[in-house]
């Protein structure tokens, strides 16, 4: 990931600036497991809010992600409330096969095998939650 070093007006602080998906699903907990079984992922950050959620930062290899419950009074939906899913994660990595393989036995579902096409060996899958996601490297 690219990174650009950036400072406030009185140059006290630097700040990597980046982008990190924040995943909005039902059960963030459940997807939190998930997501350490499927993908290796540490848990980097957690927030206990008032009314008994969680707002978890996970790391896979330093590529990092949000999760928590979806809060639609707050504009913040589930895939399986809005009928489907409005992203698709690319997750790169040196052995698409091995993790693709670990994500299917965590419990997520075959879109369509790793294989190579367009420069890529990918595969596609959808979690338990309802998003889904490349597992690939360039070739």
């Amino acid at each position: 990931m690219n990174s650009v070093e950036t400072s406030n007006s009185d140059n006290t602080a630097s700040v990597s600036v980046s982008i990190a998906p924040w995943l909005s699903v039902r059960n963030s907990g459940s997807a939190v497991d998930f997501y350490k079984s499927a993908f290796d992922a540490v848990e980097t950050y957690r927030l206990e809010v008032p009314d008994g959620g969680t707002v978890v930062k996970l790391s896979v290899k330093g590529a990092e992600f949000w999760i928590s419950d979806g809060a639609p009074d707050e504009g913040s939906n589930n895939p399986e409330s809005v009928g489907g899913n409005s992203v698709r994660l690319i997750l790169t990595v040196p052995n698409p096969d091995a993790l693709f393989t670990q994500a299917l036995n965590a419990g997520a579902i075959q879109i369509y095998p790793v294989g190579e096409e367009h420069g890529w060996r990918l595969g596609r899958l959808v979690d338990p939650f309802g998003l889904h996601w490349e597992i690939g490297h360039p070739v």
